[in-house]
């Protein structure tokens, strides 16, 4: 009896969810393509058949991980409150990646020597960064904030990628109530500072 065929759409989807897995679990050291082939109930000639070699599998997991960022921040509820809605983009964006550390790690600090994404790989992050500008401008037309929308976007993207990679160093305190006072302190200073 022949053997089933691997190299399918299933087996790309179980290879994605399956590196997720390894990552959260085992970091980026356990994320490597036999790994994967294996939890995967995969072979590993059908992993690479799928996503060409260990950076293509790293390459569709940084695409899911802007993916999955890009649906959190846009299912956030509406509020009349531009302000406010800063705040609650920046507990989201936390909360992302409070919840995801190393899958945060592999989005935007490239632990990878075998990935390094190119300029069309950065277009990933299109639909994150333009849930940014779109809340700073309504803070901008609000007449609560001053400047370029895209300037302050990126910083504050900064200002917020900063704090929760201290959060997960564990470099902002040692209690929930410290680590919070900080994250409040950092976005209401951002936002002090930007009056106009």
């Amino acid at each position: 009896m022949p053997r089933a065929k691997q190299r399918t759409n299933e087996l790309r989807e179980r290879g994605i969810a399956t590196a997720l897995a390894v990552l959260a679990e085992e970091g980026v050291a356990g994320l490597t393509t036999r790994n994967v082939a294996i939890r995967a109930e995969g072979s590993v000639p059908a992993v690479y058949e799928v996503f060409g070699d260990k950076a293509g599998l790293i390459r569709e997991v940084f695409f899911e991980g802007f993916r999955m960022l890009g649906e959190a921040l846009a299912a956030l509820p509406p509020t009349d409150d531009p302000l406010a809605a800063l705040e609650g983009l920046a507990e989201a964006y936390r909360g992302f990646v409070v919840a995801n550390p190393v899958l945060a790690e592999v989005m935007f600090s490239r632990p990878f020597a075998d990935f390094d994404p190119t300029t069309a790989e950065d277009k990933a992050g299109v639909e994150v960064r333009r849930i940014f500008v779109d809340h700073v401008q309504a803070a901008i037309d609000a007449g609560l904030i001053a400047g370029s929308s895209t300037d302050i976007a990126l910083v504050f993207f900064g200002l917020l990628n900063g704090l929760a990679a201290a959060e997960n160093a564990r470099r902002l305190g040692s209690s929930k109530r410290s680590i919070d006072r900080r994250w409040k302190l950092g976005v209401t200073a951002l936002f002090a500072g930007l009056r106009p």
